[in-house]
Order: structure tokens, then C-alpha cells, then sequence
């Protein structure tokens, strides 16, 4: 089973999704999407398959959040797209890809329901 998990080595509970891959017996294709972000219709595809909304994928902690006003009321999709392009860190994490489908995997047990315990 080919996975892939868009990754932030410095993130927990992304190091919690990858271990649990490893021990899996899973070999997974790992970006770490802050050194390779994600482009965006690649961005756009990933959340269509989650059935999310771009503005539920934002990292609201932080002060970039704020900074770059994405708190107000009336973010649009492209707007939040824009934002998570240009500034990858906005990106939630981790995001697992499988056969299975697209899970955001906060928190860390929901990578279970794309690949079960073996």
C-alpha cells in the first residue's frame, strides 16, 4: 500500500502518525511540506479529497494567523489557499494520503482509519 504523509519533523503528533505508519510495516513517501510545499491545486485537490473547507486546513496558532488577518469574518477559499500557499507553516498537519483516502490526522489516531492496526 503506497501512503503519503505531508510532514513537519518538529510537529508531535506528526511524528506520532509517521511512527505509527513505520510500525505498520509501511514504507511511507514523506514531505515534509514546509522544505516542499505543496502547490495550489495540488493544496486544492488534498482538500477536496477531505471534503474540507480551505479556511479548516489554516493553523490558527502562532502569530502569522493573526498577523495576516485570516480571523476575520469573511475569509474567502481563495484567500485561505493564497494564505496556505505563500505560507506553507499555515498548512495543519499532518495530512495522510492512501487507497483509502485523505485524512488531516489531528488528532494522530485518525491515520487508523486509513490504515488500520495490524
Amino acid at each position: 500500500m503506497t501512503v503519503t504523509i505531508y510532514h513537519n519533523p518538529g510537529c508531535g503528533t506528526s511524528r506520532n502518525v509517521l511512527q505509527y505508519l513505520r510500525d505498520q510495516g509501511l514504507k511511507p513517501i514523506v514531505i515534509e511540506y514546509l522544505k516542499t510545499p505543496p502547490d495550489r491545486a495540488t493544496l486544492k485537490s488534498l482538500l477536496q479529497k477531505m471534503k474540507m473547507k480551505p479556511a479548516a486546513l489554516i493553523r490558527r496558532k502562532g502569530d502569522l494567523y493573526a498577523s495576516l488577518g485570516l480571523d476575520k469574518p469573511g475569509l474567502t477559499d481563495d484567500q485561505a489557499l493564497d494564505a496556505m500557499v505563500a505560507n506553507p507553516v499555515l498548512i495543519e498537519r499532518p495530512i495522510v494520503v492512501s487507497a483509502d483516502g485523505v485524512r488531516l490526522c489531528r488528532p494522530w489516531e485518525t491515520v487508523k482509519e486509513l490504515v488500520p492496526e495490524s
